[in-house]
């Protein structure tokens, strides 16, 4: 169990606001954290097809960071990272993923944009429960920053379920030449 004490720098919420601020936070550290994963992706894989959704999403990550700063000024608050441990999760798993991967390129290609993809769904989760949040606290500028870049998150989650069909059907031509060659 956290105790609130583990958190540095954290206070008890007791109202709508603060709940929404720890959660930009909270989403703003997984967006620092995001940035670095898919900077670690986008050198790791081998498909042109993955770094070309990949590197454009990294400058929109960027974006996405600025636009929860905003938020947080919009609301008088100053940025304050607030570990998000979903995060850190995912993107531990996708770094052992990595290294039990590396040997084999298409498997780890397939693996990066499955990993990509879960981490795009949390996004796409969280910003949709801010926003509801937000439209209910009256705050119409820190929706529309919000809805930017939930929209970027789910153009990027489109396109990646996309290329993880191709990416598993060339995964498994090989399996294949090896399956027939063992008969």
């Amino acid at each position: 169990m956290v105790l609130v004490s583990d958190r540095p720098g954290t206070k008890k919420i007791t109202g709508l606001q603060q709940k929404f601020i720890y959660e930009i936070n909270t989403m703003s550290d997984a967006e620092n954290r995001f940035l670095e994963a898919q900077q670690m992706m986008w050198q790791c894989c081998q498909n042109s097809k993955l770094k070309a959704v990949i590197e454009p999403h990294i400058q929109e990550t960027e974006q996405h960071i600025e636009n929860l700063k905003q938020v947080l000024n919009i609301l008088g608050e100053q940025p304050q990272r607030i570990t998000c441990d979903l995060a850190t999760g995912l993107i531990s798993e996708c770094q052992k993923f990595t290294l039990l991967a590396a040997d084999n390129p298409k498997i780890l290609d397939v693996g990066l944009a499955e990993w990509h993809c879960k981490i795009e769904q949390l996004e796409i989760a969280c910003y949709r429960g801010l926003i509801k949040v937000a439209e209910q606290m009256g705050q119409n500028q820190i929706v529309q920053l919000l809805e930017q870049n939930l929209h970027q998150e789910e153009q990027t989650a489109q396109k990646l379920e996309q290329l993880m069909m191709q990416l598993v059907q060339e995964a498994k031509q090989p399996e294949a030449k090896a399956t027939a060659k063992a008969r």
